[in-house]
Parts: structure tokens; sequence; C-alpha cells
């Protein structure tokens, strides 16, 4: 290999290739100093961890390839967020993407970082063939529960899709629409669709929380997105109940019943 090459030039070469039987990986294997070698070891690990992400994304496919195979076309992902907190709406998102979508990074909304998400939010909006976002706040989860809430939320995500879904890939629901669907148990790590809707729901429901931090200081929102935590349940105790809280939900009614 030519020494004339530096470290740096070394890991960049390295960026380009993809295969231990790259001819150009083979000569960079017998520089022998150490940053080379370090930069190799960095190579391999960047290697596995690729890989890693590869079959992950080919086995979030597996029920999005079943219904392929059927001439299923339209499949639409469909997740919530927002069924915990003591404030603000429930958010469910619908998302139908293409046979061609290749986005190794998806996976489960909650374990990924606020940077990651966005970013993903993003490209799934570039990329996605529809999507449809439905928001029910907390004067109808107060109404009709937030089991039935987050039902109403994802049959309006599906309605305000562009494209009429041909089946609907569900986390762990069954809606009253005439749709063929599947039910899967923690979804949004099983089905790539499932988890881009679940993105789009978070990404959707943490900006409300954000905007409503700006109007009702004092509770941590903008951190905690309307969930009981300690800044949160503190803010209650000493501001009271503001209007997005859901009165239905025992701390927030307990407050309420203080007042009184």
């Amino acid at each position: 290999m030519d020494k004339k090459l530096t470290i740096i030039e070394v890991k960049e070469r390295l960026k380009s290739i993809h295969s231990i039987d790259d001819p150009a990986f083979e000569q960079i294997k017998m520089d022998e100093r150490k940053g080379v070698q370090t930069a190799i070891k960095a190579w391999h690990k960047k290697q596995a961890d690729a890989l890693k992400l590869e079959q992950k994304h080919q086995e979030m496919l597996q029920f999005e390839e079943k219904l392929w195979q059927q001439n299923c076309v339209y499949i639409a992902g469909i997740d919530e967020v927002g069924r915990g907190p003591l404030a603000g709406p429930v958010v469910a998102a619908a998302v139908i993407l293409p046979k061609d979508f290749h986005v190794l990074e998806i996976n489960d909304s909650k374990q990924l970082s606020e940077a990651k998400r966005d970013a993903l939010f993003d490209i799934i909006k570039k990329e996605a063939l529809a999507i449809g976002v439905g928001i029910k706040d907390e004067s109808i989860i107060d109404q009709v529960n937030i089991y039935q809430a987050t039902k109403l939320a994802m049959i309006e995500a599906v309605e305000n899709l562009s494209i009429d879904p041909q089946h609907l890939l569900i986390d762990a629901m069954k809606l009253e629409l005439d749709i063929p669907q599947t039910s899967i148990i923690k979804g949004d790590a099983k089905s790539l669709s499932i988890a881009a809707a679940s993105i789009v729901a978070k990404v959707t429901r943490d900006r409300m929380m954000k905007d409503y931090d700006k109007q009702y200081p004092g509770y941590g929102f903008v951190k905690n997105a309307g969930y009981g935590t300690k800044v949160h349940l503190e803010g209650l105790e000493k501001y009271g109940v503001t209007p997005i809280h859901r009165k239905t939900f025992a701390p927030v009614k307990d407050q309420i019943m203080k007042k009184r």
C-alpha cells in the first residue's frame, strides 16, 4: 500500500469500501500503523452494525411482504401516542410506505432520540405514499375514555389518508372499519409501517406539547409532553388545572376536588 497515505486519507478510503473482498481493503490491512489498525476495527464494527440494521429492516417488513405478495399494494401502518399523559391530546398516525422504502434506522419511536425522530419524520413525510393524522383532545378523552378516544384518533388518521388503504396493520388494536386489518402486539417494533406511524404520531404530538408549554408554562410540557412527572405534578399543585388537562385522570381529578 502507498505509505504516503495519511491516517485521515485511509479513513476516507475505508468509507467507500463495503466488503472485505475489496482489493483496496486487502491493501489497507497490510498497513501496520496503529492508527490504520484502529480505523480497520472501527470499519468492522460499522459493517457489523449496518448488517444488524439491514436484518432488522427485513424482519420489520415481514407483514408487509406477505401482503405485497397477495397483490395488496396500499398497506397502512397505524400507531398512536399520548394514552398515558395527564394533559394534551392523543395523536394517531396512519402511514402507507412504498415497496422500495429503505431507511434502516426506523424503529419504535420510543427507542429513538428526539433528533433522530425529527430527521426520520422528514424522510417519512417526503417518501411515504400517504400520511394521515388523527387528533382527539382532552374533552373527547374525558367524554368517551382514553381507549375509545385512541380508536377514534386512529379511525380519523385512516380517513385522512389521501389513498384508500387495502389493509391496516395496527399496533394492538382492532378498528371498526370495513377494511381488512391485522392487530400486532408491540407492532411498532415488528412492522416498518407501524414504526413509521409511531414516529409521525410522536413528533406531531411532541411539537403540539412544546407549543402548549409556551401557552401554559410551569408544567414542563416541553420536556414531559404532559406525562405525570414530578415537575408536572408540582406545577399542577402550584398553578392548578389548565384547559388541556384530562379532568377524568386521577391526579387532575384529585386536584379539581381539592379546589372545591
